[in-house]
């Protein structure tokens, strides 16, 4: 035994659609932070998304993720939080990640533009004891404003902060829902098995 820790990495989110940004950025994080996993963990009844109507169902949201992923020996399902009653925050999914497997080394992976929002988090204190917070640029991210919060918050909380370097899609899954809305094709987008299940259940039709 060589005392060396697990590196696994957690893509939270409420995949409403996942798309192809979310696996992109994954991707990068297995190859740049040598991660053993990325666990990608399908939000449950988020509080900062309390507004369902017009989107898909928990159910749905899963099986779009399982299908996303399915092929990729470095991705796997979490559904810790789809499983818990109530509202579901970070730090307690992370809290019970890190008590149910100390020995293993846990990324969190977020958005530059959730790192702007991250002191408003519940406990982010905690978060960051639990977890290196690993923050994936958007294309349009000032570079220079980034590595500075990165710096704040890493200060302030008392937390590792990583730069994760990848050009990702600049794709939200809002803007996918008002497509289909739309009629608009997301090919390329959101991989076919994907598409094919949000059109034979005519998720986000109006």
């Amino acid at each position: 035994m060589n005392g060396r820790k697990n590196r696994i990495g957690i893509m939270g989110g409420t995949f409403d659609p996942i798309h192809i940004g979310h696996l992109v950025i994954a991707e990068n994080a297995c190859q740049q932070l040598n991660l053993e996993k990325v666990l990608f963990l399908p939000a449950g009844n988020p509080p900062h998304k309390r507004e369902r109507e017009g989107r898909a169902s928990g159910k749905q949201r899963i099986e779009m993720v399982r299908r996303a992923i399915a092929g990729n020996p470095h991705f796997e399902l979490s559904l810790l939080e789809m499983e818990r009653e109530g509202y579901t925050y970070t730090y307690r999914t992370l809290e019970s990640l890190k008590e149910e497997h100390p020995d293993e080394a846990y990324y969190f992976i977020i958005g530059a533009d959730s790192l702007y929002d991250f002191k408003g988090w519940l406990h982010p204190e905690r978060i960051c004891a639990c977890a290196s917070i690993v923050v994936a640029t958007r294309n349009h991210t000032d570079e220079e404003l980034l590595d500075y919060e990165i710096r704040m918050n890493s200060q302030r909380f008392h937390g590792e902060f990583i730069r994760l370097n990848t050009r990702d899609i600049d794709i939200s899954s809002r803007q996918l829902r008002a497509w289909i809305a739309e009629g608009r094709t997301i090919k390329y987008y959101v991989p076919d098995s994907v598409i094919d299940f949000i059109e034979e259940n005519r998720i986000y039709w109006r």
